[in-house]
């Protein structure tokens, strides 16, 4: 069970959350917490990079969704970056990756105005 680590960082375009570690049930609160306190302006884009993540499980991707629904209320874009490939089996199953626009990287995510799948 690795601990999770949430990093902030903005761009031009808007923050980038870079999440390190388990997104569990045991640590899913910790990015919705800290949704609340995220400021979205309209036409912005949050990034969720998940390079670093080395778990998902339900409780993690219903904090996924929560992220979506914040942006989503903002009139801001979401979009996910480098979903390691046990996540990304798990959101095309559920058809999620119809929902999140997905990138290899934050950088591109940040300045895609079309998502890549």
């Amino acid at each position: 069970m690795s601990p999770l680590k949430i990093t902030t960082r903005d761009t031009a375009t808007g923050p980038v959350l870079a999440i390190l570690g388990d997104l569990d049930y045991a640590h899913a609160d910790e990015l919705r917490d800290l949704l609340t306190t995220l400021t979205l302006q309209p036409g912005q884009r949050l990034v969720l990079d998940l390079a670093g993540m080395d778990f998902c499980d339900s409780s993690g991707i219903t904090a996924l969704i929560a992220a979506h629904h914040h942006a989503q209320a903002a009139h801001a874009d979401i979009a996910l970056a480098a979903v390691p490939a046990n996540t990304l089996r798990i959101l095309r199953i559920v058809g999620l990756d119809q929902i999140f626009p997905l990138h290899p990287d934050s950088e591109s995510a940040a300045r895609s105005t079309r998502p890549s799948r």
